[in-house]
């Protein structure tokens, strides 16, 4: 789960970790409000959506080559605060992240300018390679660390928490000699790693990312942005951090599939890929694309689904207006090639399937599913194999179109 940047400060301010003041808004008189209680000369106005670049992307009605902005803006007084709330709220700015369709902005942060010295970043995740929380820094601050990783490999400093013994303050020193900061803004940087470990921890975190974490003139350290993402299956522990959850934020669909316990997520193609077993999936995809298609979507409908669940699902893949054709393919282990027929059967006849559909069913009660799916009337391709599968729904949909 991602939650917003204001909503992140706010977390993470309460475990310690220093933060500018600020307010979020979802009206330019509210923005103005907000201003006024805190202190100028300069404040900071943000577009709040799950995505980053925010600076340096374009609102689709103000575009740059015509004198826009993006969605980070400075203002000099409440009530420009409020004309450039205006300029964003209910407008679509698009970044590197949202693709070209953007999105809406419906909330703002205002916060309170600082003096900015030097533009760090600091950022924690779950290494699978060592399998470790590990916590990462760099000199290059307000960069997109992929793009440091790709150049400039050397300059992203890590240190891996033993589980045992948790974040150390030597974790600490350790990153905050390698960003070369000083005296007192070492004590300020290992007070802020400290807090920000907690947190993690303590929230069931799968991503905490400050950047820029900044040094100011006065040699406080502080996060100037931030970003949280939540490992799902922990958040029955932590209702405060659910309720943050944007539902204007997520793809409908996608939305829909959680609420069924189904995993999905939406992709760019036009064939709709329904699979039990995330590895699977992603092996389906990678053979669609071998043979010259494009996944339209993961799903996963895991190894327990009954026939309501693969009903949804189907029906779900179906609502995509992109798919042009579906892939499903099933490994029956737990889960009974009978089963799945009959969730195919009872969706297809339910939303009229009107595009191209290739089922590849193998394991337990395979003879049982090929039979439901043949007796069905439907207008079903049936596969020996993955290739074989994939090969018929790229060709299906290419004759289709």
């Amino acid at each position: 789960m991602n939650i917003h940047e204001y909503q992140a400060k706010t977390l993470l301010s309460k475990f310690g970790v220093a933060v500018p003041k600020g307010g979020v808004a979802y009206t330019p008189q509210e923005a103005e409000k907000v201003a006024a209680g805190l202190a100028g000369p300069v404040y900071v106005v943000k577009a709040q959506i799950h995505a980053g670049g925010r600076g340096a992307g374009e609102f689709k009605d103000q575009p740059r080559s015509k004198g826009g902005k993006g969605g980070v803006r400075l203002a000099k007084s409440p009530a420009e605060v409020k004309d450039q709330a205006a300029a964003m709220l209910g407008h679509v700015l698009v970044t590197k992240q949202t693709g070209p369709a953007g999105r809406e902005v419906k909330r703002v942060y205002i916060e309170e300018g600082c003096d900015i010295k030097r533009e760090l970043y600091l950022g924690m995740l779950v290494d699978r390679a060592t399998g470790r929380v590990t916590m990462m820094a760099s000199t290059e601050g307000g960069m997109e660390i992929e793009e440091v990783a790709a150049k400039h490999p050397e300059k992203i400093l890590r240190v891996a928490i033993d589980p045992a013994t948790g974040f150390q303050p030597f974790h600490a020193r350790e990153l905050a000699y390698g960003l070369k900061l000083e005296a007192e803004q070492i004590k300020a940087a290992t007070k802020l790693m400290t807090a920000m470990a907690a947190a993690f921890a303590a929230l069931d975190a799968s991503i905490v990312e400050i950047n820029p974490l900044v040094v100011t003139g006065t040699g406080a350290v502080m996060a100037l942005d931030a970003k949280m993402n939540f490992d799902d299956n922990a958040l029955f522990r932590h209702p405060d951090v659910e309720a943050m959850r944007d539902e204007a934020e997520i793809d409908p669909i996608e939305l829909e599939a959680a609420k069924h316990e189904l995993n999905y997520v939406k992709l760019d193609g036009n064939i709709g890929c329904m699979v039990n077993g995330a590895g699977l999936a992603m092996a389906t995809m990678d053979i669609i694309k071998l043979y010259g298609g494009n996944p339209a979507n993961f799903l996963d409908v895991g190894g327990g689904a009954d026939k309501e669940r693969v009903t949804v699902a189907f029906t779900l893949i179906l609502s995509d207006p992109n798919v042009e054709g579906i892939l499903v393919n099933i490994f029956g282990g737990i889960m009974r090639c009978d089963v799945i027929a009959e969730g195919i059967v009872a969706a297809a006849h339910e939303v009229s399937l009107h595009v191209p559909l290739v089922v590849r069913l193998e394991g337990t009660n395979v003879k049982q599913g090929k039979k439901i799916l043949a007796e069905s009337g439907l207008p079903i391709l049936s596969a020996d194999d993955l290739g074989d599968a994939a090969q018929k729904v790229v060709k299906a949909v290419k004759e289709a179109a």
